[in-house]
């Protein structure tokens, strides 16, 4: 081939190729979504009006309409390329998702998401405590539950090798029963409900139900979260912990996810929560690493009170190491409340103290 057929043959090719690229038709854009969420405050509180204003450009053809969903709920729809919408007393506290889903005429859509936080209205009560009695507690037992039922303590106690479910008396803290778990199981809390006993464990993301009376292994289940701390039950539900600020309800006899609520103060999310106990529509929970338990709103999340108990092992100065503080049962009779901890040598009635 010589060079001039060769030049012509390189013109004719960019010819074509530009006379095709140029009969290509252009792709559609992506409408674009800028999201706004605000309230009368810097930080977005428990029962405030937030507005959400909406921006919308488009830049080829036209806006069909945008939809906004809070938490995957929709709320409102609009045909302007700006709009705000305003979500009124919003009562519902920690992280929130808005997703805007802009559509243009052509079917062309834009999916945008932004995050806002809730903060709690409550400025928690502090307190300290009182001790009322001490008892006998086995310094041997990892704890991870603690629950009266019938008169009798039934205790959940971790760690490989050693975790276990015990009865036992109050006053003497004897062993009257007990079940272990295999050994490659790290126990976690446990709750009594329907005449039968769940417990958690770690990171095996199973939980395992005895008959109350025998002990009995009678069943299984598995849950969504990717660890298990604490659980307690409202008399319907079991409610478990995961070691963040999530309480999730459960049905304990489909073991499907009811709901989740989120465990905030008026500065932000409560995490760590662990060992956990219902009474009477709120939720004391050890805050996992700290002498501090939070008393939280069973329906809100809202941390209501905290309860401070730095000091409480000067009571009795261990001659043995003992590790952190973790478990609590409220009487369902007296309503008086115990606490103890992983290794500690005793259980203790305590009264909290409000502090002036």
């Amino acid at each position: 081939m010589n060079f001039r057929l060769f030049s012509s043959f390189i013109v004719l090719a960019l010819f074509i190729s530009s006379f095709s690229c140029s009969n290509k038709p252009n792709r559609s854009r992506k409408p674009a979504v800028s999201i706004q969420a605000e309230s009368v405050h810097k930080k977005i509180i428990y029962g405030d009006d937030i507005n959400i204003g909406i921006s919308v450009k488009v830049k080829d053809g036209e806006l069909q309409e945008t939809k906004i969903f809070i938490d995957s709920v929709l709320v409102t729809s609009s045909k302007e390329s700006e709009f705000t919408y305003t979500l009124k007393k919003f009562r519902n506290i920690g992280q929130h998702t808005i997703k805007a889903v802009a559509v243009k005429t052509d079917g062309v859509e834009g999916t945008y998401f932004k995050t806002f936080e809730v903060l709690s209205d409550i400025i928690p009560e502090q307190y300290g405590y009182e001790v009322i009695e001490s008892y006998p507690h086995n310094d041997k037992f990892f704890t991870e539950g603690l629950e009266f039922n019938n008169g009798f303590l039934y205790e959940s106690t971790g760690e490989h090798g050693t975790s276990a479910i015990y009865k036992t008396n109050l006053k003497t803290g004897k062993t009257l029963q007990s079940v272990k778990l295999a050994d490659r199981y790290f126990g976690e809390g446990m709750t009594i409900i329907n005449n039968r006993i769940f417990q958690l464990t770690y990171k095996t993301k199973v939980g395992f139900v005895y008959e109350l009376e025998t002990m009995a292994l009678v069943d299984s289940f598995h849950f969504e979260s990717a660890e298990g701390w604490g659980m307690t039950n409202d008399g319907k539900n079991l409610i478990m912990g995961d070691g963040t600020h999530l309480l999730t309800h459960i049905n304990p006899t489909t073991y499907k996810t009811v709901k989740k609520v989120q465990v905030y103060d008026d500065k932000g999310p409560v995490t760590y929560l662990n060992e956990l106990e219902y009474d009477n529509d709120y939720i004391y929970a050890n805050v996992y690493t700290t002498n501090r338990i939070v008393k939280i709103d069973y329906e809100t999340g809202k941390v209501v009170a905290n309860i401070n108990l730095d000091g409480i092992l000067t009571m009795i100065n261990p001659e043995k190491q003992v590790d952190v503080l973790n478990g609590i049962a409220i009487h369902p009779a007296t309503k008086k409340m115990y606490i103890t901890g992983k290794f500690y040598p005793r259980l203790f009635e305590i009264k909290p103290v409000k502090k002036e």
